[in-house]
């Protein structure tokens, strides 16, 4: 995989999502003429509905790597209001996404030799490798095992791979339980819950913040987004679509982060 392809993945929904946020057009040929036009006319950039397409499709849709002008990653970030594509890599991780990718370097390999000596009260517990792998699991969450194949922790969702060898991305689909999506397959499909087509960006980055007593300008301006609806006001760890009323998250301005985070997350009552 690309060195930049999570961040040229990542420049290219948002360029989308700016777009069709200033535009009525719903569809994404629309939106993608639309996107041609203001950049353009706003910028003085030159780039085609097509190749924006091509782009997107590419990468974000079949998650394929594409070779990007940097002149054109440059131009991209500009309309997200960066100087470049450089500065717009160095901002564009949240707090949640630098712990994912921490836990995601944890390495665990296991060969015919051992590469650590076993504790005594392992041994004298039998304990063998399999159960020192789910104790392993609990406590990290995540792991990558040396053939490459991550197990991403949902809790106890990280046991799947011992059960059927499969990671939560192979399982196909995902629900939103609230606060994350949980990876399942299509033994879940079914009016219980509202399942959905595994999307890899969404599973992995978006998640709604629970405490947002701990944002602040510092910690969150740029790096977090939120919705207001039904007189509340949420947050969460990265852009896209709200899991449960379809609208496009916003990026929060100090405005929202005195209103609504920090000392005043008690009440976030809001005027509609």
């Amino acid at each position: 995989m690309s060195k930049f392809l999570p961040q040229k993945r990542k420049l290219l929904e948002e360029v989308f999502q700016k777009a069709s946020n200033d535009t009525p057009e719903k569809s994404f040929n629309g939106i993608a003429n639309h996107l041609e036009r203001s950049l353009k006319d706003d910028y003085n950039i030159v780039l085609s509905y097509k190749s924006f397409e091509t782009y997107y499709k590419t990468i974000v849709e079949r998650d394929e790597d594409y070779n990007i002008k940097t002149i054109i990653l440059d131009d991209l970030s500009r309309y997200l209001e960066y100087d470049s594509f450089r500065d717009f890599c160095l901002d564009w991780k949240t707090i949640e996404y630098a712990v994912s990718q921490t836990l995601s370097k944890i390495v665990i390999n296991i060969t015919n030799k051992p590469i650590f000596t076993m504790p005594d009260f392992l041994k004298k517990n039998g304990l063998g490798i399999m159960e020192m792998v789910f104790v392993l699991l609990l406590v990290t969450g995540g792991v990558v095992f040396s053939n490459g194949k991550k197990v991403d922790g949902q809790g106890l969702s990280g046991l799947s791979f011992l059960s059927t060898g499969k990671s939560d991305l192979e399982k196909g689909y995902m629900y939103w339980n609230g606060e994350r999506y949980i990876a399942t397959d299509s033994s879940d499909l079914g009016p219980q819950k509202e399942v959905i087509p595994m999307k890899e960006y969404d599973f992995k980055y978006l998640q709604r913040i629970t405490r947002a007593d701990t944002l602040t300008v510092d910690n969150a301006l740029g790096k977090v987004w939120y919705d207001k609806s039904n007189n509340n006001v949420e947050f969460f760890t990265s852009p896209g679509i709200h899991p449960e009323n379809g609208k496009a998250l916003k990026d929060v301005s100090e405005t929202i982060l005195n209103n609504y985070a920090g000392p005043s997350a008690d009440s976030l009552q809001i005027e509609e």
